[in-house]
């Protein structure tokens, strides 16, 4: 038996999925931004519930944003925690927004675009294709306005998923002739897309991996205007 825990903290709700060879088993979601304090008991207690430890924990799944920089932070830290305590644990990741997409697609006649605030009057916005047996990325995770994010874009959405007081409703029902719905990330869409193509990615080594942030986080923004250049070692986003 392969026992997987599946990780999802880049939103407000954070969730955590737990699965024995694809089946989940159980799953918790912790609302109000409260990732820091809640994200490991949360995990302890889901695993409690099938009668499983963090020792018996074979594979992670772990959602790479875009999304809060703390919050992607603090799941990727308890998935490197588990991974440095058993070397044999394989990891894999996918983003938040396809996630979401997936968990809707069987309400939608077409593909899906998913939006989640980014605040400053920006969203991280995707657009997908999402079957049972393969994933196709219309429009990659964006940041910027959500009408901007899928000009051009020609094929029109069957849905419009999200945060829903970031997405413009009029301009999606001009896209689908329905108002958008409410939804939010689900830690066990992770384990529902692992090995469909397109869907999960396998990292390699998970201690040196670093999640999509969409953009740096304040503090860095702030140092950077301040300084007038990128601060040092961070890859460069100072515009």
């Amino acid at each position: 038996m392969t026992l997987t825990l599946a990780l999802d903290t880049a939103t407000d709700v954070a969730s955590v999925a737990v699965a024995a060879d694809g089946q989940v088993l159980a799953e918790v979601s912790l609302p109000g931004r409260r990732h820091a304090a809640a994200l490991l008991p949360a995990v302890t207690g889901a695993l409690r519930m099938v009668g499983c430890t963090l020792r018996d924990v074979d594979r992670v799944l772990c959602a790479d944003g875009p999304g809060s920089f703390t919050g992607l932070r603090i799941g990727l830290a308890t998935a490197q925690g588990i991974a440095r305590a058993n070397e044999a644990v394989t990891a894999g990741t996918m983003p938040s927004l396809l996630a979401t997409a997936w968990g809707a697609a069987g309400l939608a006649d077409g593909p899906v675009v998913v939006a989640y605030d980014a605040l400053r009057g920006d969203v991280y916005g995707a657009m997908y294709r999402v079957g049972l047996k393969r994933v196709e990325v219309i429009v990659p995770p964006r940041l910027g306005p959500l009408a901007v994010l899928l000009s051009g874009v020609a094929e029109r959405p069957g849905l419009v998923v999200g945060d829903l007081a970031a997405i413009d409703e009029p301009t999606t029902r001009r896209w689908t002739g329905r108002s958008p719905v409410a939804a939010g990330p689900r830690a066990a869409a992770l384990i529902g897309l692992d090995g469909v193509p397109g869907g999960v990615r396998e990292i390699p080594d998970l201690i040196v991996f670093e999640p999509d942030y969409g953009r740096p986080a304040e503090a860095q923004a702030r140092w950077e205007r301040a300084h007038g250049r990128t601060l040092p070692d961070t890859g460069g986003e100072f515009r």
